[in-house]
């Protein structure tokens, strides 16, 4: 059938009525992000946190359990309390099992999630359609959100953000139900719209609700409190002008604001315990308060400047200690006129203070004043304050448009190049986030001798039998930072693999000077010293590794072995029980009992010891003629 000339642009205005469509859009959003998103489920797990989140964690291994919910609620493993991102782990190892494409795709779909219900947050607050989307397509597609998206360890950002703007929505909800400064119902003052007359009490338990969530995902969401009162002066309304004389209308918002900002209080409290707990917070004497304020203002510029050109985005960003006074300078004076000019266009332009209030209250918590780790900013961090610099940017240029008159044609390429662009740095950066050693390639090549990301690399060769390259990257690591007991401990065990234990022997000891607390690197050397023949300081080390970490199954393994090697049969029998109380799985030390328990002469428990270790290791063929013996042993 072919269409009249006079029904084409009827067809056309149809297309595009569809199209504009919520759903529609939403749906659109949805697809172009799971389209340039998709190679990050074919990415592997990093070595880099993952081991503590997912990989060599028995708690998330063992998958979603009555006694994994109360360690996720009572734990302050990774110097964090947040459970619901434990449960939502377990919850992976359950459906999915151990491999990394299931918890990357979740990831992923939180991440859909999240640009959807930031579409459906600010059309509802603005009734700005097309803004509103083009900020919803921003968060999606900008390359600085790769972190969040691609690395597994952050299900925190992508959980807590999913609470968050689940808060955000319903607080809208239900201050658009409650009276405005004229005494109104609100009746959505962003761009027109339409009024909400019911009270929405249930709306504000649900906002107040899902904020409680989003704290128990990632502590971040503490200064949401502020935000909800952002919302209240734009886009909502709800704060009056100062030429009106209702002075009994903010002290009503505090007071609306109290159960959230008490729960951001709780929240701060628990995430400063257990972070302390955790040696995770630097002294003062690694950081100085001096440092620390320098690093504040530096962050702010570098964050937008890798915003608007995000280019050399690496992993980790190494903390200097201090800046130069030159990038200090000029980092304070951007953030002066940028405040300035916020405060100053506030009347006619209120969106830019809202996005400049947005995007900088949200990174306080993790600005660097209360130092955690080592870097001196992630892109992760700015997964959720970028949305405040996105509105400013879509309303700003949207009105500028408007106001220049320009055609509707050229906005909507100049839009699509833009999210075009994005959307090309994203899959680029995506390339780099495939494993460790692609990772950590890429950030050597922008950092050059970074410790850390020589660190990771050099695990990654390292768990890929490259001894030598590990060696290499550990040793370089350690001339930038000689105190960093985990390189000490990583170089400790490749020059074990390769038998050189007198120099294993140095770095494990060199490493308990600064970590002597640390179980793990005891019993290595506890290790190393029996390789060299030393079994009665070996045996010390391991008691004392038991010392520091009672249920420590490796521990328990090794002394137990060198028990049996002395003929203490009884005793290796204990602690080999002991260690499989801690790894009830391990076929190994199954077997090592097993042979423990014959020369104790408990033979009817040895039989059943082998039997357990060949059912979990079916192609052991040591353990089948270990039984076969037995059998004909026993049938004697």
């Amino acid at each position: 059938m072919i269409l009249s000339e006079s029904e084409k642009p009827g067809l056309k205005n149809k297309l595009v009525g569809m199209l504009s469509k919520p759903f529609f859009l939403c749906l659109l959003l949805a697809t172009v992000t799971l389209a340039v998103y998709w190679p990050v489920t074919r990415g592997d797990f990093l070595n880099f946190d993952d081991p503590e989140y997912f990989t060599s964690n028995p708690h998330v291994l063992n998958g979603l359990t009555l006694a994994g919910v109360g360690w996720a609620f009572t734990t302050g493993h990774a110097a964090n309390w947040h459970p619901l991102t434990w449960l939502s782990l377990m919850l992976d190892s359950t459906v999915f099992g151990r491999g990394s494409t299931g918890p990357h795709l979740v990831n992923l779909l939180f991440h859909l999630a999240n640009t959807v219900l930031l579409f459906l947050l600010l059309w509802r607050m603005t009734s700005a359609k097309w803004r509103s989307a083009f900020v919803s397509a921003l968060f999606a597609l900008h390359p600085l959100h790769v972190e969040s998206v691609a690395w597994i360890s952050e299900r925190k950002d992508v959980l807590s953000a999913f609470f968050g703007l689940l808060a955000l929505l319903f607080y809208v909800r239900f201050a658009q139900g409650k009276p405005s400064g004229n005494g109104k119902p609100d009746a959505n003052p962003g761009n027109g719209g339409f009024a909400v007359t019911r009270s929405g009490s249930g709306d504000y338990w649900l906002a107040l609700f899902f904020f409680g969530l989003g704290l128990m995902s990632k502590p971040m969401l503490v200064t949401l409190p502020f935000i909800l009162l952002l919302l209240d002066w734009w886009p909502l309304r709800r704060i009056p002008d100062s030429k009106q004389t209702v002075s009994w209308l903010p002290v009503r918002l505090l007071l609306e604001k109290v159960p959230f900002f008490l729960l951001s209080v709780v929240s701060c409290v628990a995430t400063l315990m257990v972070q302390a707990k955790g040696d995770a917070v630097a002294s003062f004497a690694v950081v100085s308060m001096t440092g620390r304020i320098e690093n504040v203002f530096v962050s702010y510029a570098r964050y937008l400047g890798k915003t608007f050109w995000p280019m050399a985005l690496a992993n980790p960003y190494p903390h200097p200690g201090h800046w130069n006074l030159g990038p200090v300078l000029f980092a304070v004076a951007l953030f002066v006129a940028l405040f300035a000019a916020a405060v100053w266009l506030r009347s006619r332009f209120p969106f830019v203070l809202f996005g400049w209030f947005w995007f900088v209250g949200m990174l306080v918590p993790t600005i660097g004043l209360v130092q955690v780790g080592a870097q001196a900013m992630a892109d992760r961090y700015t997964y959720l304050p970028l949305i405040g610099v996105f509105v400013a940017l879509a309303w700003g240029v949207g009105l500028a448009c408007a106001d220049a008159r320009v055609p509707r044609l050229l906005v909507v390429f100049g839009i699509a190049a833009v999210l075009i662009a994005c959307a090309w740095r994203t899959r680029d950066q995506l390339g780099y986030w495939q494993n460790s050693r692609t990772l950590f390639h890429h950030t050597l090549a922008l950092i050059e001798n970074d410790p850390v990301a020589c660190n990771n690399l050099g695990t990654w060769f390292a768990n890929h039998y490259l001894y030598p390259e590990a060696e290499d990257c550990f040793r370089q690591s350690l001339q930038n930072n000689p105190r960093n007991p985990d390189t000490r401990y990583n170089l400790g065990n490749t020059l074990a693999r390769l038998h050189q234990w007198d120099e294993a022997v140095g770095q494990y000891r060199h490493a308990l000077q600064i970590a002597p607390d640390r179980a793990d690197i005891m019993n290595n050397l506890g290790l190393a010293l029996a390789a060299r023949g030393q079994y009665a300081d070996a045996v010390a080390c391991f008691e004392q590794a038991l010392q520091l970490k009672p249920d420590y199954g490796s521990a328990h393994n090794n002394l137990a072995s060198i028990y049996f090697m002395e003929k203490r049969y009884d005793e290796a029998v204990r602690h080999f029980r002991a260690a499989l109380r801690a790894m009830p799985d391990n076929s190994h030390i199954l077997g090592n009992l097993g042979d423990a328990l014959i020369r104790a002469g408990q033979t009817n428990e040895a039989l059943q010891s082998y039997q357990e270790a060949l059912r979990l290791n079916p192609d052991d063929a040591q353990t089948k003629a270990k039984l076969q013996a037995l059998g004909a042993e026993t049938s004697q």
